[in-house]
């Protein structure tokens, strides 16, 4: 799997994950321990960024979901 199918491939999974909870990206932002901008959740959600584990961790603990759950991904076939 390419970088970038990863990075959308998570970014995917985190959109599907804070979208069961009906949060908006506003409300993930606000819920993410520490300073987190809105551009951010936007930014990993579409793949553009390469957030850190500690990143990962932080949104994971704002979805109240185990980290696994947001890099449990399936590799697409193509």
């Amino acid at each position: 799997m390419e970088k970038a199918e990863l990075l959308k491939n998570v970014g995917k999974r985190i959109q599907e994950l804070r979208e069961q909870k009906g949060f908006t990206q506003v409300d993930l932002a606000g819920k993410i321990q520490g300073e987190f901008d809105t551009t951010n959740v936007s930014r990993i959600e579409s793949g553009r960024t390469n957030p850190t584990l500690y990143t990962l961790y932080r949104i994971a603990e704002a979805l109240e979901v185990p980290l696994k759950d947001i890099i449990d991904i399936e590799p697409t076939e193509e």
